[in-house]
């Protein structure tokens, strides 16, 4: 008994080690969010060229709607250009988009991937373009997205994020990964930002030096979470990315339990993956070439997903307190106390507050919270099967009613 009992306290040391470590992290960036971004001066007054790609795997439902409405934009028309990329489209879904003003490129690939269909678009482009812009297939633009997109490169930024947010809360999930999305909005952009650390990029809503950005895709094969790789490349090479929060492209979030768990899974996988390769990287970066914002990312990919941080915390501070009360040995442990555990949650949940919009503080996002133990459990599920799931395209369904 005494030998599990000291095992329990090792294990349960290194998890609070490592719990505390990631709601310190989110804490000091999610504190830091609540103040303005100080922007640079405009150095040109350029009106610069974008090449708007949104690359699709059997987005027929949605990519007609998406295609319409990007050419609705309070930009010279002469200034941007729509590229549709369509992987296994309907015949019906192309004819259609062939009667529309934008560009449209098929492609096919053994196993398809959005780096894939990014890079041989920009093949059969060329380079008439100063800026590409990546949109996913059920992506709508505030109709002066890519005026303020064009302000940030007048700025001098190569790379620029813009603020993503839910198309769709028709669902308790749907709302939970709207809510999700925006506290990541919140520490991973704003608040690095805030701190003159590099934005975290998204995957969409974001806009690159054209040039730049074909160079440095061409060394990028991610079958998932293409845009980590890109961001670490970035930091890697001191490329700060820059984050407009009143710059919306409307995404659409997932509606049910079964797109919830491929979408995190395919994150997970992606976010070990990179650890992995770039942890000893991101070590020597900091210590021999000052490369704090590198390090930054890396650390990143070490962190839990809110909802196991939020849920592991809570439920250990339960225990405790359970096991304080009833004074069980097995649960009470002198090492890390019930206050300590209650501290740690406190400050996890103290993040939440201050990195969730007010929008959201309302009786919907209430009844939504009555299923995060679902979600936690799904998201433990996810992590415990990330295994090969770097190796696969997993295709998220698209569609949702606005």
């Amino acid at each position: 008994m005494e030998a599990l009992i000291t095992i329990i306290k090792i294990i349960e040391l290194v998890l609070f080690i490592y719990l505390a470590m990631a709601t310190v992290y989110f804490f000091i960036y999610a504190f830091a969010g609540i103040f303005k971004i100080r922007y640079k001066k405009e150095i040109n007054d350029k009106q610069h060229k974008f090449a708007v790609l949104i690359p699709g795997y059997k987005e027929d439902s949605v990519i007609l709607n998406v295609a319409k409405d990007a050419t609705k934009q309070d930009f010279p028309a002469d200034k941007f250009e729509i590229v549709i990329i369509a992987d296994s489209f309907q015949q019906s879904t192309l004819d259609e988009l062939m009667k529309l003003p934008i560009r449209l490129i098929e492609v096919s690939f053994d196993k398809s991937t959005k780096a894939k269909a990014l890079n041989r678009a920009m093949e059969i482009l060329g380079d008439d373009y100063d800026v590409a812009l990546i949109l996913d297939a059920d992506n709508i633009m505030k109709p002066d997205f890519i005026s303020k997109l064009n302000v940030a490169f007048q700025r001098g930024y190569k790379a620029v994020q813009g603020h993503r947010v839910a198309k769709n809360t028709n669902t308790a999930f749907a709302i939970l990964d709207a809510v999700s999305e925006e506290v990541n909005n919140h520490i991973f952009r704003k608040g690095h930002r805030v701190l003159n650390m590099s934005c975290g990029l998204i995957g969409s809503g974001m806009a690159f030096d054209y040039c730049f950005f074909k160079e440095i895709m061409s060394n990028v094969n991610a079958v998932g979470g293409f845009d980590k790789e890109l961001e670490l490349k970035l930091s890697k090479a001191k490329i700060m990315v820059e984050y407009l929060p009143e710059a919306y492209v409307l995404d659409e979030k997932i509606q049910d339990s079964k797109n919830f768990s491929n979408q995190r899974r395919r994150w997970l996988s992606a976010q070990v993956v990179y650890l992995r390769r770039y942890f000893f990287s991101g070590l020597f970066h900091l210590f021999f070439r000052g490369n704090l914002v590198f390090f930054d990312k890396v650390f990143q990919m070490m962190q839990p997903p809110r909802i196991l941080l939020l849920g592991f915390t809570g439920l250990l501070a339960i225990l405790h307190t359970i096991g304080l009360i009833f004074s069980i040995e097995l649960i009470n442990n002198p090492l890390i106390s019930s206050m300590q555990w209650i501290v740690v949650f406190v400050l996890v949940f103290v993040s939440f507050l201050l990195a969730v919009p007010r929008k959201f503080y309302n009786v919907h996002t209430l009844k939504a919270v009555l299923t995060l133990p679902k979600g936690f459990i799904l998201m433990l599920i996810s992590l415990l099967t990330i295994k090969g799931a770097n190796k696969k395209f997993i295709h998220t369904e698209h569609g949702a009613d606005e």
